[in-house]
């Protein structure tokens, strides 16, 4: 079921062929349509699966290359989307697109953007410099490489800590915390790379600062694009990009909301386990995002592909998929009627353990504690 992955980096030419067949403008939308209505339907109807590869199947599992061609197969995909994206943009395409229609085309083709980063975050974890550079690249649509950075060296360490900008405070919206999320990992990929380049005597104004060449790589992109078809398509690849980079910070909000890692008597955080992240086993998400939603297992093992990431029992689940989740964030006053129980409840109504949102503290002791 893994190449059901692939439906959403073909959205685009699927959406012009139904387009033009039936002269419809909806179809434009099928991004927005397939995330925030048909796959929570199918989570809903299909249900979830907690069951795990047997111990004996994992290093078999690891090294199916079958696996790894799902994963590969995206990226061609999804720039020839881009691509015949900017020509609709422009005016081909034998079709006539309202500016509804085109804002439509841009929220489908930042959908695949933002899943293009959660192919980056599979790629990037791994060994092989080729997947790494793999991952780099499917970064570049979005204009997020420092992402490849900030994810692996970063998150992964402070991962469930007040350090770590991408780990979502008890009580705090998903609106503040993308704003925190963007410039903090920003800030921290920064300071990783000019440390790294430092202890080899080196400026960091250089084409070896993976946030430089990531960032390169993205400014050839656009370059190209523009000059093929048009400055007019710009506007609409600034837009796509912000539209991924939302749908990624949105999915990092629920992945680690309200979760803390607990100091020990050494004054050294506990390690990361499976309890610090949410998990969700929900089918029809986990094909599309490539298992993303066994994220308690991936902190666990980062290096583990997503083939192989197993259920873990002590990991707090998430009442449904990422899509429905997301919907649901966009609502802070329902996401918090909905997740601040589970929270406190992960943590035996001991509101102290939590990641409590500086700004809110006092709110949230007065109403929880």
């Amino acid at each position: 079921m893994w190449l059901l992955g692939l439906i959403i980096p073909t959205l685009v030419p699927m959406s012009w062929a139904a387009a033009a067949l039936t002269e419809c403008g909806l179809f434009w939308w099928s991004g927005p349509l397939l995330m925030f209505l048909v796959i929570p339907v199918l989570d809903h109807l299909v249900g979830p699966d907690a069951d795990n590869p047997p111990d004996s199947a994992l290093s078999w599992l690891e090294d199916d290359k079958y696996y790894r061609w799902a994963t590969y197969g995206y990226l061609p995909a999804q720039y020839v989307s881009l691509a015949l994206a900017c020509w609709l943009w422009s005016g081909g395409g034998g079709v006539t697109m309202t500016e509804p229609d085109k804002f439509g085309l841009m929220l489908t083709v930042g959908g695949v953007a933002g899943v293009a980063i959660n192919t980056a975050h599979e790629l990037g974890h791994q060994r092989a410099q080729s997947e790494r550079w793999l991952s780099k690249v499917a970064l570049a649509q979005s204009g997020y490489g420092h992402f490849f950075v900030e994810h692996n060296r970063g998150h992964h360490a402070r991962v469930a800590t007040p350090e770590d900008p991408a780990s979502a405070r008890f009580g705090e919206s998903l609106y503040a915390f993308q704003f925190r999320s963007f410039w903090g990992s920003l800030r921290s990929a920064w300071r990783i790379e000019r440390r790294r380049l430092s202890r080899r005597g080196r400026s960091p104004w250089t084409l070896r600062n993976d946030v430089l060449n990531s960032w390169l790589m993205t400014a050839i992109l656009f370059a190209v694009l523009v000059a093929v078809f048009g400055v007019d398509v710009l506007i609409w690849l600034v837009g796509q990009a912000v539209v991924g980079i939302c749908l990624l910070e949105s999915i990092n909000y629920l992945e680690h909301y309200g979760l803390r890692r607990q100091r020990r008597a050494d004054g050294n955080y506990e390690q990361v386990r499976a309890a610090h992240s949410w998990n969700s086993n929900s089918v029809i998400s986990n094909v599309f995002l490539f298992h993303l939603q066994r994220h308690s297992d991936h902190h666990a093992n980062p290096h583990r592909r997503y083939q192989a990431l197993c259920h873990a029992d002590e990991a707090p689940q998430l009442p449904s998929g990422y899509a429905t989740m997301v919907l649901l964030a966009l609502f802070p006053p329902l996401w918090r009627r909905v997740m601040d129980r589970r929270v406190l409840a992960h943590y035996n109504g001991d509101i102290g353990k939590t990641a409590l949102s500086p700004r809110r503290e006092a709110r949230l002791l007065q109403r929880h504690g």
